[in-house]
């Protein structure tokens, strides 16, 4: 029986990266020495063992690089994939961990393709002792031919975990279970003998969403203005004069600010800023407080920043209305 196809497309990050030897796992990146996919593939020859896979070669950028020009790129690029493969299974986009959360999540809502796209990073570069970039990447295949794996959106595989793209989030600097679905949790596990689901997300997500980037050359602005003790709304009235549209207020949790930082985002909302209400804590649904309701802010529901930020730049291209986004909130 002939093995599933996969596309494998490369855009750096330290599952590309070579060190200056077996032990460098932290300062890798001054070796300058980044493979491309087809090279990727070459070094974890155990990929083959598990799909017919083709390596395409975007570019390789770090992921703190990484924007609105790459996120649409690899939107098109996946639907030219499956344009040229009919027979193709599967997509696996290798990434750079510091914004992979950020790209998946675009991808969810943008991407328009009907097979599982698999996002992929690894902890530590090819080149360290222990490293997880090829058990990552073989999973990550494996995931993206499975067939439980269609419909369920744009997914995140790290140390055998199936997470959605949605709910999951990098949580340590260096650790291998960074990445965590803090809510809900794993959709499941890329096993040795099996790609197992145990649920499937629930909001609406790829390729079934109502956002189209194909004709657009920027994303509407919108800023993230970070909640602290004493935050005088310097940061706001910044954004505000820079000309965001939106902005994200990563308050306390469960969904407050200073404040001087509350009266400059009231002077945003009645200027006609749309401004987004989420917490800094990682977890949980902003509530529909009175004092929220009253002030015009919109709830980002249990979003982090990040990525509360990319829905509502999304959905500042199709609507402007409050109700509209709230919607939008609540369905995505």
């Amino acid at each position: 029986m002939p093995l599933p196809k996969v596309a494998f497309i490369g855009t750096g990050g330290t599952m590309a990266s070579l060190g200056r030897g077996p032990l460098d796992i932290y300062d890798y990146g001054a070796a300058g020495n980044v493979m491309h996919a087809d090279q990727i593939l070459a070094k974890w020859p155990e990929t083959a063992l598990v799909a017919d896979v083709i390596p395409v070669r975007y570019r390789n950028v770090a992921s703190t690089a990484i924007a609105f020009a790459d996120w649409k790129a690899l939107a098109a690029l996946c639907q030219q994939l499956v344009a040229d493969h009919p027979d193709l299974a599967g997509i696996v986009i290798g990434h750079g961990t510091a914004t992979l959360e950020e790209t998946a999540y675009f991808l969810n809502l943008t991407v328009k393709v009907p097979v599982p796209v698999v996002v992929v990073g690894a902890q530590r570069p090819s080149s360290s002792i222990s490293s997880d970039a090829g058990i990552n990447l073989v999973n990550a295949i494996r995931t993206a031919a499975s067939p439980e794996a269609r419909g369920m959106g744009v997914l995140v595989v790290l140390n055998d975990e199936i997470q959605s793209a949605r709910e999951v989030t990098k949580t340590s600097t260096s650790r291998m279970q960074t990445f965590r679905s803090a809510d809900f949790g794993v959709l499941g596990h890329a096993d040795g003998d099996a790609v197992v689901f145990y649920r499937q997300p629930m909001r609406r997500r790829a390729p079934d969403t109502e956002f189209d980037v194909s004709n657009l050359d920027a994303m509407p602005r919108v800023d993230i203005a970070y909640g602290y003790a004493g935050g005088d709304g310097v940061a706001v009235r910044a954004f505000m004069a820079a000309g965001a549209k939106g902005i994200v207020s990563a308050g306390f949790a469960p969904g407050g600010t200073s404040p001087a930082e509350t009266e400059a985002l009231h002077e945003a909302h009645k200027a006609g800023v749309i401004v987004m209400q989420c917490t800094r804590a990682g977890s949980g649904r902003v509530p529909p407080t009175t004092r929220l309701t009253q002030s015009g802010l919109l709830l980002a529901d249990n979003l982090t920043p990040q990525k509360a930020r990319l829905l509502l730049s999304l959905a500042l291209t199709v609507t402007s209305d409050p109700a509209e986004i709230t919607r939008i909130f609540r369905t995505y």
